[in-house]
């Protein structure tokens, strides 16, 4: 059985995430989506909030579940028994960042980390980007499951 470890910030989730995690179901056995709570940012969702939107918009996939982590990647990789971490890439800048992150993770775990380029069609999407539109009044439908787009508007209408 392979596990597969798909780590992130999630805040929000949006179809480019699901993409990336659609295709691990069908490559692994197993899917842990890892949502990174890092006390350096300062999301929109909780760590909490993102599992629980992560876990609602997939549950069409049997062997995908999601958890939050503090600290070191590979302490979560190995706490998950997953056997590889696996990164979307979106650009070429992407790359540049993740392939650092992932020469780290090797070193100090042995993990070895595989790239998954995103869809065409999601290429441009980013959890930034998403929260900007919504901000400022825009539609996200497309860019973001239903639920997603719900949270989005509800918690950016509490900040107003």
């Amino acid at each position: 059985m392979i596990t597969a470890l798909v780590p992130g910030s999630f805040d929000p989730p949006t179809y480019g995430h699901l993409d990336i995690i659609e295709r691990c179901a069908g490559l692994f056995d197993r899917v842990v989506v890892a949502v990174a709570n890092n006390p350096a940012k300062s999301p929109l969702f909780s760590a909490a909030e993102r599992v629980a939107l992560l876990e609602e918009c997939c549950t069409r996939w049997d062997n995908v579940s999601a958890r939050s982590f503090d600290g070191l990647l590979v302490e979560v990789v190995r706490r998950a028994g997953a056997d590889v971490i696996v990164k979307g890439l979106r650009a070429v800048t992407d790359f540049e960042y993740e392939l650092q992150l992932a020469q780290m993770n090797r070193r100090l775990s042995g993990t070895v980390t595989l790239f998954v380029p995103t869809s065409a069609e999601y290429g441009y999407l980013s959890s930034s980007l998403v929260k900007e539109v919504v901000a400022f009044g825009g539609s996200v439908e497309g860019l973001v499951p239903p639920t997603v787009a719900r949270a989005l508007k509800e918690r950016l209408a509490d900040e107003r």
